[in-house]
C-alpha cells in the first residue's frame, strides 16, 4: 500500500502523537532520560496502515500497544530528526497537533545540542513536555 503525503498528514493529525517521555535512569549523569517518540496507534484490523507508514518512512517498528491495539513507533533520534521531522516540515500538520510537533522538534534540537545533559536544559525540556498532548 502506497501512501500519499497529504493522506499521511491528515491521518497523523487525527491518530498520531509526538511525545517526550522523561524517566528515571540511575545510570545516567543526571539520573533522568529523555525519550522522544512518534507514535500512531490503530486497532489490529488496520495493521496494514501501520506497516505502510513504516515502509514510507523507512524506520520504526510495528508492535502490540495494548490488547487489540497496534502501534507504529519511531524512537531513534536520528530517524526522528532526519525522517519524521523532515517530512512534517515539508508537509505541515493542519490541526493543533502542529503545536505539539513544534515543541517536539524544539526538544530534539535541544538534545542535539546536548542540553538534555544539563540540569537547566532538562528543566526546560520538562516544561515543554508538560505542555504537550493536552
Amino acid at each position: 500500500m502506497k501512501l500519499e503525503a497529504q493522506w499521511i498528514v491528515g491521518f497523523v493529525d487525527g491518530e498520531g502523537c509526538f511525545h517526550i517521555g522523561i524517566s528515571k535512569n540511575p545510570g545516567l549523569k543526571l539520573g533522568i532520560q529523555v525519550l522522544p517518540e512518534f507514535t500512531v496507534v490503530q486497532h489490529k484490523r488496520d495493521i496494514q496502515i501501520l506497516h505502510a507508514l513504516k515502509t514510507h518512512f523507512g524506520c520504526g517498528v510495528v508492535r502490540t500497544n495494548h490488547g487489540d491495539r497496534m502501534a507504529y513507533r519511531v524512537r531513534d533520534r536520528k530517524h526522528l530528526t532526519e525522517r519524521i521531522v523532515t517530512f512534517f516540515m515539508r508537509h505541515q500538520l493542519k490541526s493543533k497537533k502542529r503545536q505539539d510537533f513544534d515543541k517536539f522538534r524544539r526538544v530534539l534540537r535541544m538534545m542535539e545540542a546536548g542540553e538534555h545533559l544539563t540540569a537547566e536544559g532538562l528543566g526546560q525540556i520538562r516544561e515543554i513536555a508538560a505542555q504537550m498532548n493536552r
